[in-house]
């Protein structure tokens, strides 16, 4: 049952990298669109893009803090007490953007425009940062076991989670960049395809050199996940990076739009995936294992059955919710209070 309870914290934290992933992406694409006058073109098919989903995929980072702080509370306590810095920046940031990007929509002035802009897309950087430096963190060692705190900054501020803060940025941008691609060929604008396209085969080459440079910084500083991922995460690390450059050659080739996107969703997928299988079976490396932080087994059998019986409802409802985005058929206020068609 401990394992069971394990992979859907697993496919949790999976789904909010893939989903709000791309939402962080596009707000970073946002960030540096250009003014006014260049960046209007951009940022029109992100707001497109994200606008009527985004409210939805932060469900995933509550699921996932639900079922760690309920099946595996000595992690969740540790984790807690020591990042709570990191953690209160990304809580607040996911605040901000949201307030920025509803707020953007509805004002006239060009002024307040550009505030609320900065505070959309600002935070869609500092947000999957912070998150990446969580992680980085957990993945070194730097959070004991045993509920108690860590070290305040050093925890966060490391080789390890400095690499993953940026490595999570970059992903985040690279995945947005195949799904904009996307969508702009979904409205037939081929400039923006083309746009978004160049931009992805970028971002690429970024995140594939900040991984390059994080096999060095992990085999001297993660050594627990650097062996893990050497071994028996090797194959979904090697998945990943042909999901990964399989989406990018179609994008090339302007071919399969749809099979990219799920590559590329694949690709950032697996990259969370290799990282469960690399720390197994610890939930806190070295420290802690899953079956000693684990709560007792009638505990984790109500987990389960609520998990499912969320899922049986929420589950249909995100994918009609997408579907419906695809096929443009949402609708969406247009700021003064009409209602416009997402086609």
């Amino acid at each position: 049952m401990t394992t069971i309870i394990v992979v859907v914290l697993l496919l949790a934290v999976t789904a909010y990298a893939v989903f709000a992933g791309a939402d962080f992406g596009a707000g970073f694409w946002d960030l540096i669109a250009g003014g006014d006058e260049r960046g209007e073109q951009p940022r029109s098919v992100i707001e497109r893009a994200i606008g009527p989903v985004w409210e939805g995929n932060h469900v995933w980072l509550i699921f996932g803090f639900v079922i760690l702080w309920s099946g595996f509370a000595e992690a969740y306590a540790s984790v807690a007490l020591t990042l709570y810095v990191p953690l209160t920046i990304a809580a607040l940031g996911i605040v901000l953007r949201g307030a920025g990007f509803a707020f953007r929509k509805s004002v006239s002035r060009t002024r307040h425009r550009r505030i609320f802009g900065g505070a959309f897309a600002i935070p869609s950087v500092i947000v999957p940062y912070c998150l990446g430096t969580v992680v980085g963190a957990i993945a070194s060692g730097r959070v004991p076991a045993g509920g108690v705190a860590g070290d305040l900054w050093s925890s966060w501020i490391n080789p390890t989670s400095i690499l993953v803060g940026v490595l999570a940025v970059t992903m985040a941008a690279y995945l947005a960049t195949v799904y904009l691609s996307v969508d702009a060929h979904r409205l037939s604008d081929r400039a923006m395809v083309d746009y978004f396209r160049r931009r992805a085969v970028a971002s690429a080459v970024v995140a594939g050199i900040v991984a390059g440079v994080g096999i060095a910084v992990l085999r001297s500083d993660a050594r627990f996940v650097f062996n893990g991922l050497m071994t028996r995460a090797l194959p979904f690390v090697v998945l990943s990076t042909l999901c990964g450059a399989g989406s990018l050659l179609l994008l090339l080739r302007r071919a399969h739009f749809v099979v990219a996107r799920a590559l590329a969703a694949a690709a950032v997928a697996l990259v969370v995936v290799s990282w469960g299988f690399a720390q197994w079976d610890y939930i806190l490396p070295e420290t802690l294992t899953v079956s000693e932080a684990s709560a007792p087994g009638g505990t984790l059998v109500a987990l389960l059955v609520v998990a499912v019986a969320g899922l049986v409802f929420i589950g249909p409802a995100f994918l009609w919710l997408y579907r419906l985005h695809q096929r443009g058929t949402l609708e969406e206020d247009d700021g003064d209070g009409a209602l416009v068609h997402d086609a």
